[in-house]
């Protein structure tokens, strides 16, 4: 797992359940904007699997490092917040260290007890999509 990624892993799991959802609050702010060749999600995949309208990229440069993009509106704060998490953790990381990131990571980072099944699962299929995304791009 790239260890920024790691680190947010970390101090989630070792938060109080009551500050968990305080510090994914913070990380819904963590989305970058979009890029203007993108408006309107364009070359961008949905994600059916979220309650809300979500949109992601994921582009492997010649050197193997990997540029995320996300789009969800900023009423849903929970599920903008796993993009800031993907976004902020995933910065700087390899094709490789994207494809090791593990499928339960929202599960090892404790979130199953803190929001509900329904947004879990929304999380989970954006890591699949990306890391989908990825592996295309690298084969």
């Amino acid at each position: 797992m790239p260890p920024k990624l790691a680190e947010i892993v970390d101090e989630f799991r070792s938060a109080p359940r009551d500050v968990v959802l305080e510090m994914l609050l913070e990380y819904s702010d963590e989305v970058p904007p979009l890029p203007a060749s993108m408006a309107g999600h364009a070359g961008m995949e949905s994600v059916p699997e979220c309650q809300t309208p979500f949109f992601l990229k994921a582009s492997v440069s010649a050197d193997k490092t990997v540029t995320t993009w996300f789009d969800c509106p900023p009423e849903a704060p929970t599920t903008r917040a796993f993009a800031g998490i993907l976004a902020s953790g995933l910065s700087g990381a390899s094709a490789d260290e994207v494809l090791s990131v593990p499928d339960d990571l929202y599960q090892q980072m404790g979130l199953a007890q803190a929001i509900s099944p329904l947004r879990v699962r929304g999380g989970s299929a954006i890591l699949a999509r990306l890391k989908r995304q990825v592996r295309e791009q690298i084969s």
